[in-house]
């Protein structure tokens, strides 16, 4: 079988949307599955519906790791194409589309194409810098050096490619970047800008490097918000024969896709999302929409997930499936989160709408035990926030966010043994795997004979994992207590189901 190029697909008869040649007018740091499913599909589909005409250099900011899959060989060897399927449950029906990603026109590696890349700051067409290096790529690192070919964080490597672009271009105004942070931390945008900066000191760069940094660059925070499960092991083989050519970088992810760029008015022009029917919102504030996503989706999991668990299911998609599980968390969504949330009440319907048809995902095995992984800071990130808020609002305790406090406690207090870097919980005659930091397990296993009281009261009161502020609402002791016992005596699911009365 054929590998994947622009003469395979003209000879199997593909007549989807491509754009074989056009100038390089983006940089993308990470060659990813989520880029490639996220960023590069909006791309791509501004190229189609907006006549963008642009292609994206990609970056691997790693150098290659012996016995892996080479991305940036492989995404050579295929020109830029990629398969990207995306699939999910919309408006009650199973969908699924297929498109052949025609916007990447070669990938570098940081480390054995250094040179190259450094030349790309020199394209006077180069506009735009996308990256998503991880939690862990925007850090600054102080043992990197201007003189490495590259230093070793990404911060460090975009000061070299800036101050190149700034010896070539630094007189000439319009030939900064706008620059498109999509890692997971708050503000990715600017905590990269301050990495950048703290290196331009350090290596004592030009004062008038330093003004063109802060002047002629923006540099943008967004939210991302898709899915993506990336590569479709156990398919490949049989959607590599349906299409009749062998891809080695197929990507799969879920239909709904949002992002969420901070940045000036005069984006919407140059990045013509809204023309494409695209849904990118650029906006002179990121952190409601945010707030939003961690508050519905992220607290959704959150709250639901460990209750669930203990009443017998394993993954999300079923969770969906059964009433009482689904009706908890609607009801801690519609009842509980919502009314805590400042955006238009109708976006905000319409966002939990879209969460429970994405937990629906036929084509996603979301296991719950994976959600639970670090449940003491999740609930902290995540719930927390809606259920001090609705307090200050309401004047009472939420009662399915302050229930699922109690099966959070739950979840850990089955354990009574310790496995290799985590507890064993128990459910039914069966184990499971309690993982989170070092110290909340030695805390439960130190608590693991404690009635209902005592447990809650050790936990509503320490301090390293709430702050103090569980400790300071009213009542809330007392009810995660009643909750507790309640789950003791007639189990997970029928005290799940008395919430709903």
């Amino acid at each position: 079988m054929k590998k994947l190029s622009y003469q395979t697909l003209r000879e199997t008869g593909y007549d989807g949307y491509l754009l074989e040649d056009a100038p390089e007018r983006i940089l993308q740091f990470g060659e990813g599955n989520f880029l490639r499913a996220f960023v590069d599909y909006f791309i791509d589909m501004m190229n189609e519906k907006a006549g963008f005409n642009s292609k994206v250099v990609v970056v691997q900011p790693l150098a290659p790791v012996p016995g892996a899959l080479d991305l940036a060989k492989a995404i050579n060897d295929q020109e830029g194409l990629y398969t990207l399927y995306l699939r999910g449950f919309e408006k009650g029906e199973k969908v699924s589309s297929r498109r052949v990603i025609s916007c990447v026109s070669r990938c570098l590696n940081s480390y054995a194409d250094y040179e190259a890349l450094m030349a790309c700051a020199e394209k006077p067409e180069l506009r735009f810098i996308t990256c998503n290096t991880t939690e862990a790529g925007i850090v600054y690192d102080p043992a990197c050096r201007f003189d490495e070919t590259p230093p070793a964080s990404y911060p460090a490597k975009l000061t070299q490619f800036l101050y190149r672009r700034w010896q070539k271009f630094g007189k000439e105004q319009g030939k900064g970047f706008v620059i498109l942070a999509c890692e997971l931390i708050d503000d990715n945008g600017r905590e990269l800008e301050k990495c950048v900066l703290r290196y331009a000191g350090q290596w004592g760069l030009d004062a008038a490097f330093i003004a063109w940094v802060k002047e002629e660059n923006i540099f943008c925070s967004s939210l991302v918000d898709r899915i993506v499960t990336g590569y479709p092991r156990a398919e490949a083989a049989q959607i590599n024969e349906a299409n009749g050519y062998e891809d080695q970088l197929l990507d799969t992810g879920e239909v709904f896709g949002f992002w969420v760029i901070e940045g000036p008015e005069s984006l919407k022009k140059e990045l013509p999302f809204a023309e494409a029917g695209l849904p990118v919102l650029i906006t002179d504030n990121h952190k409601p929409y945010k707030q939003r996503k961690v508050r519905i989706l992220n607290g959704a999991h959150t709250s639901m997930v460990l209750g669930a668990y203990l009443a017998g299911q394993d993954i999300v998609r079923d969770c969906m499936e059964d009433d009482v599980i689904r009706g908890f968390m609607n009801k801690a969504i519609y009842d509980e989160i919502i009314p805590t949330l400042d955006l238009p009440k109708d976006e905000l319907m319409d966002f939990a709408a879209a969460v429970t048809e994405r937990f629906k995902n036929p084509f996603i095995d979301h296991a719950l035990l994976s959600i639970s992984l670090n449940s003491t800071a999740k609930w902290k990130a995540r719930v927390m926030p809606s259920l001090t808020e609705y307090v200050k609002r309401m004047g009472r305790l939420p009662k399915c966010i302050t229930f699922s406090f109690a099966a959070y406690i739950a979840f850990y207090h089955t354990a009574k043994e310790k496995g290799e870097d985590c507890l064993i919980g128990r459910r039914g005659e069966g184990t499971y795997e309690i993982k989170d930091d070092q110290w909340t397990l030695d805390f439960y296993y130190e608590h693991r004979n404690d009635d209902a009281k005592a447990i809650v009261h050790a936990v509503v009161n320490h301090q390293r994992m709430w702050d103090g502020k569980l400790a300071a609402l009213e009542g809330f002791e007392d009810a995660v207590v009643s909750a507790l016992e309640r789950i003791e005596a007639a189990g997970m699911y029928e005290a799940m189901k008395e919430c709903l009365a």
